[in-house]
């Protein structure tokens, strides 16, 4: 069994495997067999569901398939833009998101609120924020948080308004382990990418696919993975780094989230070893960046 963690100070516990919403946003799945998967992973133990308004239709999916368990899950969506007739990144954008959410996921609040990956700029702007934190105030939202990368993240952890963060963390992507999360202290953050979308799948580099950049790095780190399966080290990597509350990894199909369940069971990887790949990376970054 996975034991829940606390996310940040707030009074959510969310089982270290969650799901990353995105593929289900997929027209073209089968409807029916989404809503199995969905529940599948549920009776398996998994709580946390994250999605987004430009997942295609995984909001809708999210909200009719599982809003009879709605005191079994946590849901997490992104903020900021897609609500029809309102500027993006605005203050009245993220009011009216908020509400466009609760109404497509069926629910009367949200549990985890993100800014989808939100410039610094647009945050110095602190309209966004207020609006966020209004909707906290008024039990729409019961933690806020901010989705992105590189300078944008820093400054957001920086500001001290928000209860958590998503990044992401996975065995080509570890910059943030020794900058970024230190400084979050006891917040909550979800770990994106945490199978780094899987580049060890291809012979050749992927030219044009979204994990080309982190094929380069594998193949720059030249790394050992001791008889495990890639995603299996790079997922239990990532739940093993302090101050990480939980992964999602995005999946439609019932059978791979079984098998991630089963790679975040085994528990973290051996210390020695962790040490080893943080050091291997270190020694190949070259302005190894997180990717958007």
């Amino acid at each position: 069994m996975l034991t829940p963690r606390r996310y940040g100070t707030t009074d959510l516990y969310i089982n270290p495997l969650g799901l990353g919403a995105a593929q289900i946003g997929d027209p073209a799945l089968d409807d029916n067999q989404v809503g199995q998967m969905l529940n599948a992973a549920v009776d398996a133990g998994i709580n946390l569901f994250d999605t987004a308004p430009s997942y295609g239709i995984s909001e809708d999916r999210l909200g009719r398939h599982l809003a009879a368990r709605r005191n079994e899950i946590i849901l997490s969506t992104k903020l900021g833009y897609g609500v029809n007739g309102i500027p993006d990144w605005t203050g009245p954008c993220i009011t009216a998101g908020v509400e466009q959410a609760l109404r497509i996921l069926r629910t009367d609040y949200l549990d985890i609120a993100h800014f989808h990956s939100c410039p610094r700029v647009v945050l110095e702007q602190t309209d966004v924020i207020d609006a966020l934190e209004a909707a906290q105030r008024a039990g729409k939202v019961r933690a806020i948080a901010y989705s992105g990368e590189n300078d944008d993240l820093q400054w957001a952890v920086a500001c001290g308004r928000f209860d958590g963060f998503m990044a992401s963390l996975n065995l080509c992507e570890q910059r943030i382990i020794d900058t970024v999360l230190p400084a979050m202290a006891a917040k909550g953050f979800i770990a994106k990418r945490p199978v780094a979308n899987h580049p060890w799948r291809h012979a050749v580099r992927p030219v044009g696919d979204y994990c080309e950049t982190y094929w380069e790095r594998w193949r720059a780190m030249n790394l050992d993975n001791r008889g495990l399966a890639w995603g299996e080290l790079s997922l239990r990597f990532g739940l093993s780094t302090p101050g990480v509350t939980a992964a999602v990894v995005g999946s439609a199909r019932a059978d791979h989230v079984q098998q991630s369940l089963e790679w975040a069971k085994r528990g973290p990887i051996d210390p020695d070893w962790r040490t080893h790949l943080l050091e291997v990376f270190a020694r190949h970054d070259t302005n190894w960046i997180g990717q958007i």
